[in-house]
């Protein structure tokens, strides 16, 4: 605590990412990282983009990159906003839409960064309980607030709402922005980013960190009809003009194009994600139904604090919450087939 402090930075209670050791030797599944690295062409753009034009700003709109993304989205240009990875566009939406009037709602089980955002923006929110099955219940989010944040799939949960639920939420707030996180979308479910042109309410949030395998690189984007858009522009222009590096700019592009290379890795993931759960609950887990890259798993005897402690001390690395109805789950990331299977092999001794 300082005394240069200001009384909302004294308040702040920060995000807590995941832990990035030192040491190499970890099999780390405790961050959702792609276990497949980049597209080949996007490190062939990214090591084309290192030279002598680094001297230079990069492109303060990110114009290929949001032309890229909106040419596959049948949208255009005005339709998208890049930043510096999801977190960053997401620090921009609760800025530039939720006012702070009347509480904005979320669920009581869901990325811890939204109530951080809260406080840094000074904004009142309603956590929305979740259902015994931790799923989220649509009408829970009918009537007045001041907006509505749903990621989807959810997160540490990894369960996916129909878009028929989204649209629902839509329609019951026509006068407030709904903000759907989708992360982890590639995964599993279907993308609200087709409702788009219907809905001048919808935003919608989508990194390259997870399916496109660029977590180093920082880079996300969000799809809104235009009025939405520009408002996200007024916010990031007041506080950094270029968010993204021409190294970024280079590989990302370069990944989205690559459609060959983020199939093959999808569908590798969500294969070993299938065999991972159905190897738990041989071993007692029990496992929730996951859109994502994770799972999340609650074993039927023994506490998953234990079972965290226990499996690092092993060398593997997992995700543990000290929060209320989910303090006996853990998060597990799918990794490697190999990674997976000596998961697997290590619980089962342990066990």
């Amino acid at each position: 605590m300082s005394r240069f402090w200001s009384p909302i930075v004294q308040k702040l209670e920060p995000y807590i990412p995941g832990e990035q050791p030192k040491q190499q030797t970890f099999i780390k599944l405790n961050t959702n990282e792609n276990p497949w690295g980049p597209s080949p062409r996007a490190l062939e753009a990214i090591a084309a983009a290192t030279g002598d034009a680094l001297r230079l700003y990069p492109d303060p709109s990110a114009s290929d990159l949001r032309a890229g993304i909106a040419s596959s989205l049948q949208l255009t240009s005005d339709h998208i906003f890049a930043g510096n990875g999801s977190d960053e566009v997401l620090a921009h939406a609760f800025h530039a839409f939720f006012s702070g009037k009347a509480p904005i709602l979320f669920p009581e089980i869901t990325y811890a960064f939204y109530p951080t955002y809260c406080k840094l923006y000074s904004i009142e929110h309603q956590l929305m309980p979740l259902g015994d099955d931790f799923r989220i219940n649509p009408s829970d989010f009918a009537g007045t607030c001041g907006g509505v944040v749903i990621a989807n799939p959810n997160a540490p949960t990894g369960l996916a709402m129909p878009l028929e639920d989204i649209e629902a939420i839509l329609k019951a707030n026509p006068d407030v922005v709904v903000l759907v996180d989708e992360a982890y979308i590639d995964f599993g479910g279907q993308s609200a980013a087709q409702l788009v042109p219907d809905y001048d309410n919808l935003l919608v949030v989508q990194t390259f960190s997870k399916s496109r395998s660029l977590a180093g690189m920082r880079v996300g984007f969000a799809v809104g009809q235009p009025h939405l858009i520009e408002g996200l522009h007024r916010v990031k222009d007041s506080f950094n003009s270029y968010p993204l590096d021409r190294l970024s700019l280079a590989g990302a592009l370069a990944a989205w194009e690559d459609t060959e290379w983020f199939e093959k890795t999808r569908d590798q993931i969500v294969a070993d994600r299938e065999k991972l759960t159905e190897n738990l609950q041989a071993l007692d887990f029990t496992v929730l139904p996951s859109s994502t890259n994770f799972i999340f798993a609650s074993h039927a005897h023994v506490p998953a604090e234990r079972l965290h402690a226990d499996l690092r001390d092993h060398g593997i690395l997992v995700r543990h919450f000290k929060k209320e109805r989910i303090n006996d789950w853990l998060r597990i990331s799918i990794g490697t087939s190999e990674e997976c299977t000596t998961l697997v092999k290590v619980l089962r001794t342990m066990l």
